[in-house]
């Protein structure tokens, strides 16, 4: 199980998704204030801010944060690794397009409010879920290479 090279891959997309729950996402910087958005809500100089979408972000990012852990342990069942793997990537895409909607939903809201310029930065966090993408298809493929084997050793016997 911990020798094979995709237990590695989806190891490290499980740290990765875990950075991305306990970093910025991004940062807005207006009027001498300085807000960042988080997967648990907003950070701003007025407050702390967390609404019930918060937690589907934060669900959203949760999720694909345990499910490599689950892969895992799965391996006597490498089809049904690939599935999870393939639902897993469906989930890290949802969670870019949720992080996407957030930072240009908040983006308008504040640039609505503020006087001046606002200035956006998004986080590493931001762009961990991309990395974790790459990572579960290089695992997908190790998957895949393990069950080829194991179909041809069940051919000669």
């Amino acid at each position: 199980m911990i020798q094979r090279i995709q237990t590695i891959y989806l190891f490290l997309a499980a740290i990765l998704m875990a950075m991305t729950l306990l970093m910025p996402l991004a940062t807005f910087a207006y009027d001498d204030h300085e807000s960042v958005l988080s997967a648990f809500g907003i950070t701003a100089a007025t407050g702390d801010y967390t609404a019930p979408i918060f937690y589907c972000l934060t669900a959203l990012l949760i999720l694909p944060t345990l499910l490599p852990i689950v892969i895992i342990f799965l391996y006597k069942k490498r089809l049904l690794q690939i599935r999870l793997c393939v639902s897993e990537i469906i989930l890290l895409l949802g969670s870019l397009a949720f992080i996407g909607v957030f930072c240009w939903r908040f983006y308008d809201r504040i640039a609505s409010l503020a006087k001046t310029e606002v200035l956006f930065s998004l986080g590493w966090a931001a762009f961990m879920p991309i990395i974790a993408i790459i990572l579960v298809y290089l695992a997908i493929r190790g998957i895949a290479k393990d069950e080829a084997l194991v179909r041809s050793l069940d051919r000669i016997r």
